[in-house]
């Protein structure tokens, strides 16, 4: 594949998943528990109809491996020699940040959201408001995706900053 359709893929795939995940954690999650019960339905919607979580990991893949083809090919097949350098180091350490964001994602924000989804679509079936231990569960979850979604917004603002000043780093 050309270092064109690569970098082309990257970035496209890069923003959305970036952009994605800072409109999650931003402005989605917040107005979700800042709606209460009623924020389940778009959660369950969101997850169970729209896919997110997949939309988001298949993104979050397509950038990872086009990152890591510009990777191999700037650095002459990891040479240590590049990777040492100021460039390289830079572009390590946003790898890095990527796949931790990757990382997360996968173990904490898809399985949580699938949960939730599950739990919003359950109180909507029976047509009333969730159980006290539902609710409960589902705040618990909520919190743990909030959390768990500004981690990986700060991961992957700090990879992106890192992507964009590496070649510029002596």
């Amino acid at each position: 594949m050309s270092v064109l359709a690569l970098r082309l893929i990257h970035i496209v795939c890069g923003v959305i998943w970036v952009g994605g995940v800072l409109f999650i954690a931003w402005f989605l999650i917040p107005t979700i528990r800042g709606v209460g019960p009623s924020g389940g339905a778009i959660m369950s919607h969101m997850v169970q109809v729209r896919r997110l979580p997949l939309v988001m990991m298949a993104v979050a893949i397509l950038t990872v491996l086009s990152g890591l083809a510009l990777y191999w090919r700037d650095s002459a097949g990891f040479n240590g020699a590049w990777m040492q350098t100021g460039t390289g180091i830079v572009f390590s350490l946003g790898a890095l940040l990527g796949l931790a964001s990757v990382a997360v994602g996968m173990a904490v924000n898809s399985p949580v959201s699938r949960r939730l989804g599950v739990l919003a679509a359950a109180a909507q079936a029976k047509e009333g408001p969730p159980s006290a231990e539902e609710a409960a569960e589902m705040q618990r979850l909520q919190t743990r995706l909030a959390a768990a979604s500004n981690l990986v917004a700060a991961l992957l603002v700090f990879a992106t900053a890192a992507m964009a000043v590496a070649r510029y780093v002596p």
